[in-house]
């Protein structure tokens, strides 16, 4: 009741009803399904793919001083009459180009592999591009990285092994299965 100036008591009107319950809000933390058995399989097949060209880059890195009297000799042989200092840049340039290309490749499919496994289905188009970009930057890369001898087809078979996971490993994300996974989040968003 409430007091009105000129001494009159008056009602206040009732507040609205409440509204009912409803069960069709979502819920507030939405649940995440268990990541299927195939698509763990393809994470595992791109991390051993990662692990190989690493092992390269890291192999070429420790055999850097080799690696880089070679090139030496390869630009000195391609631009002959060039003082020494510029063949050195020149070798210096191949060599981590080389390197900084692979290992860039390498970043952009940890990225779209992190993205695929967050349940986005463009992620593995992105990782069958970057597979084939893969591809040409190994081809340039093996003139300048590869060794002569058997150091070198250790690193070709590293190599070869790395491309053939990831490819067994993005093939596994294209199955029925991994795709059905994968599309459940736009259907969902």
């Amino acid at each position: 009741m409430a007091v009105q100036p000129g001494g009159e008591e008056r009602r206040l009107p009732a507040p609205p009803p409440r509204p009912g319950l409803s069960y069709s809000a979502p819920p507030p933390i939405p649940v995440t399904p268990p990541v299927p058995r195939i698509v763990r399989t393809a994470r595992t097949l791109w991390v051993l793919s990662f692990a190989a060209g690493l092992a390269v880059l890291l192999g070429s890195y420790v055999a850097r001083d080799s690696n880089l009297q070679r090139l030496r000799g390869v630009v000195a042989a391609m631009a002959a009459g060039s003082d020494t200092g510029s063949v050195d840049t020149a070798a210096d340039i191949v060599f981590w180009g080389s390197i900084g290309a692979l290992l860039l490749v390498t970043v952009l499919q940890a990225a779209a592999l992190a993205a695929a496994l967050g349940r986005r289905n463009w992620a593995r188009w992105v990782l069958l591009l970057l597979l084939a970009a893969h591809l040409p930057v190994l081809l340039l890369a093996s003139a300048f990285l590869v060794p002569g001898g058997s150091e070198g087809s250790y690193v070709v078979m590293l190599w070869c092994a790395g491309l053939l996971l990831a490819l067994a490993g993005l093939v596994l994300l294209f199955l029925p299965s991994a795709g059905a996974w994968l599309k459940r989040q736009s259907s969902q968003a």
